[in-house]
Formats: structure tokens, sequence, C-alpha cells
């Protein structure tokens, strides 16, 4: 069903990138992981429906997306640079079930995000430690420039503050001075160091472009990884979640 929502806040986390919290009127609650479908209606009548992956565990009736915009994007180029504090809009949701990690869950986890792939496992990192898990988790984040990393800020503190989450980076274009990587993909050898052994049996999680996820997940599955414990989300320009 749908349900009505208003834009409570908003936060620019990079150039093209704004994080959009909004109140959801009897909002059911979520798993990280699950997205939403958002719906605008114009005054014509013409609507406009995109999915996107729900950035943070649900406070009461407020949900939190982080939306990048996409050129020629209807809803991304709306909600990134046009929604202003109390504009109306929809929300249908939470959709998925596959792709979600519970507080319930011990395992080692492996996050392994492209570009804006980082929403759904952002919201991951935030329910463990919302909720006091201790299951050790490893992020692989891979993005253009050190400039279009997503929350950036947050990530630097949680590595500071030591709560048991490794983060590492790959950069595909500009890596900052003086980085040990040059620039480029994500490869065998980043798999390597910066995930679990399969011999861990970790449950992996893969979001982004789908040529990124589908190279990711190729990698992992040569590294010996079992298959039913790699779970992927993938999204394009046409739409899909984040």
């Amino acid at each position: 069903m749908w349900r009505a929502a208003s834009v409570l806040s908003l936060q620019d986390e990079t150039a093209t990138a704004r994080t959009v919290r909004l109140h959801v009127a009897d909002w059911p609650g979520h798993d990280a992981g699950q997205h939403v479908d958002v719906r605008l209606t114009a005054a014509d009548g013409y609507t406009a429906v995109r999915s996107y992956s729900l950035a943070a565990p649900a406070e009461g009736d407020r949900i939190e997306l982080t939306v990048e915009r996409i050129v020629d994007g209807e809803v991304s180029s709306y909600l990134a640079d046009v929604a202003a504090i109390g504009d109306a809009l929809e929300v249908r949701g939470p959709v998925g079930g596959w792709f979600v990690w519970r507080p319930e869950q011990l395992e080692p986890v492996a996050l392994i995000a492209g570009g804006s792939g980082i929403v759904p496992l952002m919201a991951m990192v935030r329910v463990r430690s919302a909720a006091g898990n201790n299951a050790p988790f490893r992020l692989l984040y891979s993005a253009r420039t050190p400039e279009s990393v997503i929350y950036a800020a947050e990530l630097r503190d949680r590595a500071v503050a030591g709560d048991g989450l490794g983060v590492s980076y790959a950069y595909t274009r500009r890596a900052p001075q003086g980085w040990s990587r040059p620039p480029r993909r994500v490869d065998a050898e980043l798999i390597g160091v910066a995930t679990w052994p399969s011999g861990d049996r970790p449950t992996c999680y893969v979001c982004g472009p789908t040529p990124f996820v589908e190279s990711v997940a190729g990698l992992l599955t040569r590294a010996g990884h079992e298959p039913a414990r790699i779970r992927t989300e993938r999204f394009g320009p046409s739409g899909g979640a984040t």
C-alpha cells in the first residue's frame, strides 16, 4: 500500500548525493537492506516511481533515504536537488527479504559497495551498532574519488571509535595523495585483504551498478565463497534499489 510521507530534513552527503529524512504515516518498521518505492505526483496527475534503499533503522514513523542524482532521473533529481522540508510524496514498502541483515546474525559479514551501493550496507552498519551486535564486519567501498565517498565523515568516525568495523577503499578514478594503491577497480587481491577468507564462512553483501556486482560476485566465488552466502543487490540508470 502507498503511504503519505513528508520531508522532515535534508542533508547533503556529496556534490551529487543527499540524505532525505521522511515522516511516513503508520510506518511498520523495516530490516537493514530493504528498500522502498517512492512516488511523485505532478499537478497534472503525472506520476513517477523509483526505488531507493533505506539508509538507517526506523525511528518510529521516520525513515531515511540517501539518493544520488542520476542524469535525466526524474525522481532522483527532485530528491537530490529540489525537495524542501514539508514537501509531500508517497512511499510503498518496505520491500525485500533476501538482501537483509538482522541483529540475530553473528557470523562474519563482508560488505562490498560500489558508489551509492553503500546505502543499504550503511543501514546494516548502523543497525548493528544500535543493536550492540558484535558480529565482525568488514566494509570494502569502491568510489571514483575521495570526494564521491558517501558518509565519509561517519565512516571515519566509526573507524576512530573502534566499534569493530573494518573499512577499506578502492578508488577507481583518483586516489588521495600518498594512497598506497593506485586507482583501479576492485580485484582479487583487494578482495583477499579487505574481506574475510572463505574458510570463515562469512555472509557477503554486494551492492552497486550491475557490472560491479557481477564482477565482485565472480571474484568471491572464485575465492571459494559459497554462492548461497553471497547476496547481491544491483541497480542501473533506469531505476532499482538505491
